[in-house]
């Protein structure tokens, strides 16, 4: 419990300031600037030099806005390789959110001069100190104390580390948000003994070269690179040079952001970060993004939204603001046709769990097996490709369910666990115990767990992320605990894990010798399942309590306007056993409109099919389904339904079951009471309403008998489909029915609509979730500006998956694609814009083909099938989308 009176600040143990006795000068007057903004004050900005008084020059930026008066400040640090241009955008939005924010180029990087010191102490981190004396004599700044502003520090990366060096070696930084970002660079360069060589060869070469660096890491790199065996020297180099180094000192509240696609970073700098903070005292919260070093989506606008308000709370002493759960993690559901990228949900808890929570053992089959480090640790096994980020990253691939790896026959051991009996969600790090032996002194293995598929083919590796270790004296034999990359990743029911250890990988330096390895298990696979972790229910929006009434008086009016309508065109016997026929179908925004919203449309849906209504926002496609249900007037065409036209209040439509836009709830009553309530508001005899039928198909279960307002979103959402599905409609209609639900939940809801359309019966589902479309409908209709695009068998529509496309980083020479169209198991490729199609034949693999462009120094950037159904989707509207 926190007992410190509200706005006090936090203690600290001693005082650091580096550099103390440095003269600090702003050089020359400055070049001020004021940026434009429609919705609030124009930022004003001076761009000035800082001489470090040791022959250094760092380039800052300092920017605020609105009036006058003192304010927190904020120093924003920027990644690797960048500049302080890189975070321009997120200063001007602090200032505007009432920070003074100082932006600065750290040294060899921009228009700063020095080298490169991986964030020494006695350079970088002593600027740190240099640009705090220079914003306690701003007069925008608020102080403390004389000399000691309110700061905070943020940034990604390398901006992210020196935030957290910055509050373990000057006592003045007040709050911290460091995202993607290392506790211990020697752990990250040199996990468990093994050099991670791809990522250190980025390292240096995005810095400009190893004389860029200090003296000291050039020799420390080109040493450990030519061995590839980092020694005691070079980690307490990179050590010294670590928050980690400091660890005792970072007491203030601290927000951590680290990225679940990330092979340089991983999630367990972050725990190690948050176990050390917090024991200091100080409030952590952690947020594991979808993105990272290795792709995937940066969740930007999210991000800094929440790093603002952390400032607002622990800089501006706002209590009321909203800081987020304690932790959260972002998961990927399906894809966006708006805008083809991946739907992100939040899950959250109120204490972080760590890496080991609600750890599940799982047995493993396997003897004891023998395998090869080959000489020269070549070929290797593939897992990610470091340096090769955006979307085009493997990590990015994997996040989608797209298994993009490769382990060489006779160069791994792999074991087994039986199906999983239920959907396992893994939230953390696994762990396994083995014996290793080795022909040589030392052994080297990469530990991963696949999530392979029911037909034993199909795997994916979580993130793309392996977990490597050097094995000390092992030709004696030893037991090994591995600690496998920590990962928040749904294994679904009925799939295996696999547990692979192989001797060499890509990214890392393997032993050039060549060895014998032998493996054997000493334990079940533990894995971790954070059971407090959970995706938070959607709030019930507070006009359901009015549902019934509304129920009933929509019902009677259907009563009265029945009785009413007038003579309705006769029933079209050839179509009698046909669910829908539309033809010509057209609807105007306005009667004296020439815009329409729906167009000329004409379709046919049969019995027992699933059919996926797709189409960009604006497409037509809600309009459509409201016409459909007779809930608004075509303006042209037709809609028949068993051959009888609609029309409001047709006796047809008792035959059509909806739902659309959710579905409102008494939440004091049971789910059933809510079914029947509905049901007798619809004036429908009882028995018609099959009740039990459709709530077996639902699959509600004992969840029947609860208040609704114990549901989560997903059962509220079946509850909704229940309803429905009262009556058992031959033909139902679905408007996003996966709105809200997480993974888990949008495939039961899957499975639902194809039990229901499994009786013969027929759905029509709206979903802007290309992935689930894909996988539960058998036909499509794809729409765009009100018109018909295509319709047809989904296989039709998405074509062949025998077809890669393969991005490359430049334009690939014909005579390369000539080699790759002679490669075993490709039938052909040809070059493109973007790379190289590749069309592969009955025995090609894309694992293999990966490992085969590798090989071939073909600057892969991404591979992906290149007509899944959001590609099909997206080539059908083109930029309407």
């Amino acid at each position: 419990m926190d007992l410190r009176l509200p706005g006090a600040r936090w203690p600290r143990p001693r005082r650091v300031i580096a550099a103390a006795a440095a003269v600090v000068v702003l050089a020359g007057a400055g070049t001020w600037t004021a940026v434009a903004s429609d919705d609030a004050p124009a930022v004003r900005r001076a761009d000035r030099v800082m001489n470090t008084g040791d022959g250094v020059r760092i380039d800052t930026s300092y920017f605020t806005a609105g009036p006058g008066g003192r304010r927190p400040a904020v120093l924003l640090g920027h990644g690797f390789g960048g500049s302080k241009d890189d975070v321009r955008e997120q200063a001007e939005d602090l200032a505007r959110d009432g920070y003074a924010v100082l932006t600065w180029s750290a040294r060899g990087f921009g228009a700063s001069t020095g080298r490169i010191g991986l964030n020494d102490p006695e350079s970088e981190v002593a600027d740190v100190s240099r640009l705090i004396d220079w914003l306690a004599d701003r007069p925008e700044v608020q102080l403390d104390e004389d000399g000691d502003p309110r700061v905070g520090m943020a940034g990604g990366s390398y901006g992210g580390a020196i935030a957290l060096l910055g509050a373990g070696y000057d006592d003045r930084v007040d709050a911290i948000a460091p995202a993607i970002t290392y506790f211990d660079l020697a752990e990250a360069l040199f996990p468990n003994g093994v050099f991670k060589r791809l990522w250190a060869g980025v390292f240096v070469n995005s810095g400009g070269g190893c004389e860029k660096f200090e003296p000291a890491l050039c020799a420390m790199y080109q040493r450990v690179a030519e061995s590839g065996l980092p020694d005691d020297e070079a980690r307490e180099l990179l050590r010294a040079r670590s928050p980690s180094a400091v660890a005792d000192r970072i007491d203030v509240p601290t927000l951590l952001l680290q990225g679940q696609t990330d092979s340089l970073f991983p999630l367990g700098q972050a725990d190690a970060a948050a176990q050390a903070i917090r024991a200091n005292g100080a409030p952590v919260d952690v947020d594991w993004i979808a993105g990272g070093h290795d792709g995937g989506d940066p969740e930007t606008d999210r991000v800094q939204r929440r790093v603002s308000t952390w400032f607002d709370r622990y800089l501006k002493d706002d209590e009321g603001a909203d800081t987020g759960p304690a932790f959260r993690v972002t998961r990927t559901g399906g894809v966006d046709s708006t805008d083809g990228r991946a739907v992100l949900n939040g899950a959250s808890a109120d204490a972080y769990p760590g890496l080991t929570d609600g750890g599940r053992s799982f047995p493993l089959t396997g003897h004891e097996q023998s395998f090869a480090n080959p000489a020269g640790a070549n070929p290797p096994a593939v897992s990610s490709l470091p340096g090769l980020g955006g979307s085009g990253g493997l990590a990015q691939l994997s996040s989608l369910g797209v298994g993009i790896s490769l382990d060489f026959p006779g160069q791994h051991a792999r074991f087994e666990s039986a199906p999983v009996a239920g959907d396992l969600r893994i939230t953390g790090s696994p762990t396994v115990t083995v014996r290793v032996k080795s022909t040589g002194d030392d052994a080297v293995l990469f530990g991963k767990v696949y999530d392979v598929g029911p037909d034993g083919r199909q795997q994916v590796l979580p993130s793309q992320l392996v977990a490597p270790v050097r094995v000390e004296g092992a030709k004696a034999g030893k037991d090994v605990t591995l600690t496998l990359p920590a990962v928040d990743h749904e294994v679904r029911k009925g799939h295996r894990l696999r547990l692979v250890l192989a001797s060499t990988d890509l990214g890392y330096a393997s032993p050039a010798a060549p060895a014998t390895y032998t493996v054997s298990l000493k334990s079940d696979l533990t894995v971790p399942t954070a059971p407090g972790v959970t995706t938070a229910a959607a709030p019930l929006p507070a006009w359901v309590v009015w549902l019934p009434v509304v129920g009933a008086l929509i019902a009677l009016a259907l009563l009265l306007t029945g009785r009413r309508r007038t003579t309705a065109p006769a029933p079209d016997p050839e179509l009698a056993d046909v669910p829908l026929r539309i033809s010509g179908l057209s609807k105007r925004y306005a009667r004296s409109s020439d815009r329409y919203a729906v167009r000329d449309l004409s379709f046919r849906v049969e019995k027992g099919q699933v059919l996926g209504l797709l189409g960009p926002n604006g497409a037509g496609k809600t309009t459509t389904l409201r016409m459909l249900m007779g809930l608004i007037r075509p303006d042209g065409g037709e809609i028949r339904v068993f051959g009888h036209a609609v029309r409001p209040g047709a006796p047809v439509l008792s035959r059509v079951g909806a739902f659309v836009e959710g579905a409102g709830f008494l939440p004091h009553l049971s789910g059933r009471e809510n079914l029947e309530l509905y049901w007798r508001a619809t004036g429908r005899p009882p028995k018609d309403a099959h009740l039990e039928e459709a709530l077996e198909i639902a699959g509600l279960g004992d969840a029947l008998a609860r208040a609704v307002r114990t549901y989560s979103q997903g059962m509220r959402q079946r509850l909704a489909l229940a309803q429905a599905m009262l009556g058992l409609p031959d033909l139902l209609i679905l408007d996003e029915p996966t709105n809200g639900l997480d993974p888990p939940q949008i495939r039961e809801m899957r499975e639902v609509m194809i039990r229901y359309a499994a009786a013969g019966r027929t759905v029509i589902v709206s979903s802007h979730l290309l992935s689930e479309v894909e996988q539960s409908c058998t036909h499509l209709v794809v729409m765009d500006r009100g018109r018909l695009v295509q319709a047809g068998p989904v296989q039709e529509i998405v074509g062949s998956g025998d077809t890669l496309l393969v991005g490359t980083e430049e334009p690939v020479d014909e005579p390369v694609a000539e080699k790759v169209a002679a490669l075993p198991g490709v039938a052909s490729a040809v070059r493109t814009d973007e790379g190289l199609l590749v069309r592969l034949d009955a025995g090609g693999t894309a694992p293999r083909l990966v490992a085969e462009l590798v090989r071939l120094e073909v600057p892969v950037a991404s591979v992906g099938p290149h007509r899944r159904l959001e590609d099909a989707f997206l080539t059908l509207i083109g930029g309407s989308a």
